[in-house]
């Protein structure tokens, strides 16, 4: 595993996790599942600039959707 990779994957998953207790305490839909996917999709992305795209991508969409 290269080092970038691990690094970035720290870091949406410690992203994740704050989503994730953000989400379960205000009972709140999509910052839970948001927190889950950046806590488990880096364990499946195995390239630098898809797993920043995507971490980007489920950071960003709890500002944008609202239930």
């Amino acid at each position: 595993m290269d080092t970038t990779l691990l690094l970035w994957s720290l870091l949406f998953s410690s992203i994740g996790l704050g989503f994730f207790i953000y989400g379960k305490k205000q009972r709140a839909v999509v910052p839970l599942f948001c927190g889950l996917g950046l806590m488990i999709y880096p364990y499946f992305v195995s390239s630098a600039p898809l797993l920043v795209a995507t971490g980007a991508v489920l950071i960003v969409l709890p500002y944008f959707i609202r239930v």
